[in-house]
């Protein structure tokens, strides 16, 4: 990535919605270029993040700046440095794939020349150039969202929001959409991305930043949070739902992912027989309760459940690694 001012800087972030805080004093950093994930549960505050960070909501208190500029006093010098792709594609249907994108070039104060120039490279770019001419309504998803995201690059910004920019594509359209997105980042573009699919952040992030009751609990490499909370889990799979109960009341808050469906629970571990040996042992005294168990290296969904399902300390200490 590169040196210099960071593409995205937040302080002291707070926003909320009647009674309801969204955003508890936010604050992160996003270096200039590459892809940075931001996760969350349902109600993190991701999306509240990008449409502050987009100049479209403000914020309560605190200070947000991008390509360094001030949300809210700088907004259209923000507004011109940056493009938002949301969770929907803002096309017209009714418009041809060209006619779109010519019209939000000239939009951007292009003339009609350069307009159509320009929307003819970015429809070669992502792979729509033999449907330029069909109109928008009978593209699939996958070629939606890669319209969606070839009209957000018209005016060549320099950061990018997608917010969950895959959701409900099919794994192929999914897979396409990651290519054009790691495109990007090679192109120099700095690329903010929320998303629910732990696998995407683990494959396109360059860093993943950890949101949890509105503020940032952990940032970090993928790697990297994989190895701060723990390298490896412990899978224990048991024969009844009560000793699961008693195993998972022995272990306490050591139990980094439950499954009462599966009767499964896991729990960290340095992967060694002798630790292994002495939580079989610990969690199953009889031996007679555990009917199956598999080490394995942890994922970005053991991450996620092991920084989300804690409760938030008043006086949040982010992990950062």
């Amino acid at each position: 990535m590169a040196n210099g001012p960071p593409a995205v800087e937040l302080v002291d972030l707070r926003k909320s919605f009647g009674d309801h805080v969204v955003l508890d004093g936010l604050t992160l950093r996003v270096p200039t270029g590459g892809v940075h994930a931001l996760l969350g549960q349902n109600g993190a505050g991701k999306t509240t993040t990008v449409r502050i960070l987009a100049t479209l909501t403000r914020p309560d208190s605190g200070t947000a700046r991008v390509a360094g500029h001030d949300v809210v006093r700088q907004r259209r010098r923000v507004r011109r440095a940056i493009s938002l792709a949301g969770q929907h594609a803002a096309l017209d249907d009714g418009q041809t794939g060209v006619e779109n994108l010519t019209m939000l070039a000239r939009l951007a104060g292009l003339r009609a020349p350069a307009a159509r120039a320009r929307a003819a490279a970015l429809l070669d770019r992502f792979d729509l150039a033999d449907a330029a001419g069909r109109r928008v309504v009978t593209y699939s998803g996958g070629m939606r969202r890669r319209l969606d995201l070839a009209a957000s690059l018209v005016g060549a910004p320099s950061v990018i929001f997608l917010d969950e920019p895959t959701t409900g594509l099919d794994p192929r359209s999914r897979q396409g959409l990651w290519e054009v997105i790691g495109e990007l980042a090679g192109a120099g573009v700095t690329v903010l991305l929320t998303t629910q699919y732990l696998e995407e952040a683990d494959r396109l992030a360059d860093r993943i930043m950890v949101l949890h009751d509105g503020g940032l609990v952990a940032e970090g490499t993928a790697l990297d949070l994989k190895r701060r909370f723990g390298a490896q889990r412990l899978e224990l799979t048991w024969r009844d739902a009560a000793g699961l109960a008693a195993a998972a009341r022995r272990l306490g808050d050591r139990v980094t992912h439950r499954d009462p469906a599966r009767l499964a629970l896991s729990v960290a571990t340095d992967g060694t027989a002798p630790q292994v040996r002495g939580l079989l042992d610990e969690v199953d005294p009889d031996r007679h309760g555990v009917v199956r168990f598999t080490v394995r290296e942890a994922t970005l969904d053991d991450v996620f459940f092991t920084l989300t399902g804690r409760p938030a300390s008043p006086e949040r200490e982010v992990a950062r690694v």
